[in-house]
């Protein structure tokens, strides 16, 4: 029997990275596009236009959508996106219609922790959580090799935990999100400020961008840090202080074997991970006297959410296709009674 194929896709602030899937959770294809993210409809119409065009080239099952926002239980309304323009948008069922295929969606960092978990640095770990850099912070909850949802599907808000009461404003509306001190954004903004108060240590960095503050990007400190910049290395420092000390609470209240760092902001590796994991153990509840959990940057880097969406979507369709059989097999005795 020739292979089905399952296309991932993982929606994130600024864009749509869409990728044909095998079972073995290799991505054969891809194709990306803008995020319009002040049109649910243009969002949507990303997403077939990129579903369509792998299509055309695969054989297509299903679909799995890593979107960055709130899912409800039944992964298929997003129901709020602190980046995105979505509002209890129903997305899986305008996408179904007009794909005619089945269709899941899932939050992002829920399709990366499963990613990880199936195929990447923590497979073999029951006790997982995942933290996703990115724009802002997305995270995820596998216990006993089950995503944990939550009752009504939005546990793993990690990044909205308050860290700094009255603290910067967040798009989520509150203030002093962890997301604001430990993100692509926060990384952005640091930088910025630094540039703008003519420190002489950004020398360097304004030079870089020609004097145009507002060219420097979280990426962009990411490639100056490992070109050895000092800057740039001390933000990453400041970055990862508060992603540890935000690691070490989640520690406190899950007690998990290991906890995966992804998203973009994960790609400046142990500039970021290093301070991360010395907050961590200074912040830790009970240090020196319990087990730590592992530290580990993603193994499928910035493509295990459409992994993960892909893999669910797969998982799902196996199941109905089994229900749907097993419905027909008990039709079919019934008949025969």
């Amino acid at each position: 029997m020739l292979e089905r194929f399952t296309v991932g896709l993982d929606i994130g602030g600024t864009k749509v990275v869409a990728g044909i899937v095998d079972a073995a959770g290799n991505v054969l294809d891809r194709r990306r596009g803008e995020t319009p993210s002040k049109s649910p409809q243009a969002t949507e119409d990303v997403i077939v236009e990129l579903v369509a065009e792998l299509g055309s080239r695969w054989d297509v099952a299903s679909v799995g959508i890593g979107a960055a926002g709130f899912v409800d239980a039944g992964r298929s309304n997003v129901l709020f996106a602190p980046h995105l323009a979505w509002r209890r948008e129903p997305l899986r069922d305008r996408v179904q219609q007009r794909l005619r295929l089945p269709v899941i969606v899932e939050n992002d960092a829920n399709a990366a922790a499963w990613a990880e978990w199936r195929f990447g640095t923590a497979r073999g770990e029951d006790h997982l959580l995942c933290v996703n850099l990115g724009t802002g912070i997305g995270g995820a909850i596998v216990h006993g090799g089950v995503l944990y949802r939550g009752k009504y599907g939005v546990a793993g808000e990690f990044g909205h935990m308050i860290v700094v009461p009255d603290g910067h404003r967040c798009e989520c509306g509150n203030r002093g999100c962890w997301e604001q001190y430990a993100s692509g954004n926060a990384l952005g903004r640091e930088a910025r400020e630094l540039a703008a108060a003519d420190s002489p240590v950004a020398q360097t960095l304004i030079a870089r961008v020609g004097g145009d503050l507002s060219r420097i990007t979280g990426p962009l400190i990411a490639e100056m840090a490992k070109d050895g910049d000092p800057a740039a290395i001390e933000l990453f420092e400041d970055v990862g202080r508060w992603l540890g000390i935000g690691i070490a609470n989640l520690c406190a209240a899950f007690d998990p074997g290991c906890v995966v760092v992804g998203g973009g902001v994960s790609e400046a590796g142990e500039y970021l991970l290093a301070p991360a994991r010395v907050a961590s153990r200074r912040n830790l509840t009970g240090r020196g006297y319990r087990p730590e959990a592992r530290i580990e940057r993603t193994a499928l880097g910035n493509e295990a959410g459409l992994i993960g969406a892909a893999d669910l979507a797969r998982w799902e369709a196996q199941r109905l296709r089994r229900w749907s059989l097993g419905a027909l097999r008990r039709g079919v005795t019934a008949r025969r009674a």
